[in-house]
């Protein structure tokens, strides 16, 4: 489950895309921290501990900002134009106790068995949504694939969730499959030749378009 991360932050007295870009050339990382009917507030955080504990698994900090401390969960980080590198945070205030709705990574475990019969695994969803109290929010959510067969699949609704957590992605929802590499490779090209793009990477929690950064 997650472990809460101290982390220091400071008020910014200033707001705007060119204070914004300083910031995260002195290596910090502009955010908003709301929530709990208070006040929100706009700060700037240390980008390296911040995305060195994100990339870890971490979602839930307390947060020190200047002194007045704050648990907060990580709603939503904001990615540049090439989806690589987050310019921007959105900290949720939490209490420990009061249930959420997050999105959490899916980890495959084991060999499909399809594998030997020529197949190929496919991860088609690769976070799932759930509800569950903040402090029991997993750093992943682990699916055995052992005995997926060629050309099955992995519904939502089939996967083992501890007892307290409750699935709010759609259950018919496919989150992997075991097809032939044939097809797969086929279905490739295909997309190439219409021009489709290529998947960005992931987001931890969720992700939202680059944009104006919210108003302080």
């Amino acid at each position: 489950m997650s472990e809460t991360t101290a982390l220091k932050a400071h008020i910014r007295q200033q707001a705007g895309s060119n204070r914004s870009a300083r910031l995260r050339q002195q290596g910090q990382l502009p955010a908003i921290v709301y929530g709990h009917k208070k006040e929100t507030v706009s700060v700037a955080l240390d980008a390296h501990d911040f995305i060195e504990s994100l990339h870890s698994g971490r979602r839930i900090f307390e947060v020190d900002i200047d002194g007045a401390k704050d648990t907060v969960l990580v709603k939503q980080v904001q990615y540049d134009y090439l989806g690589k590198d987050i310019i921007h945070a959105d900290l949720m205030r939490v209490n420990l106790s009061e249930r959420v709705k997050v999105k959490v990574a899916v980890a495959l475990r084991g060999v499909a068995e399809g594998t030997h019969q020529g197949g190929m695994v496919e991860l088609v969803l690769d976070r799932l949504e759930i509800e569950c109290r903040v402090s029991d929010i997993p750093d992943m959510l682990p699916v055995n694939i052992k005995s997926l067969g060629l050309n099955q699949t992995i519904h939502a609704g089939a996967i083992e969730l501890p007892a307290d957590l409750k699935l709010i992605t759609d259950a018919d929802a496919v989150v992997v499959s075991c097809h032939e590499a044939a097809a797969a490779k086929a279905e490739e090209v295909t997309a190439v030749a219409e021009g489709a793009e290529a998947p960005t990477e992931p987001e931890v929690i969720t992700e939202r378009k680059p944009a104006e950064e919210p108003a302080s």
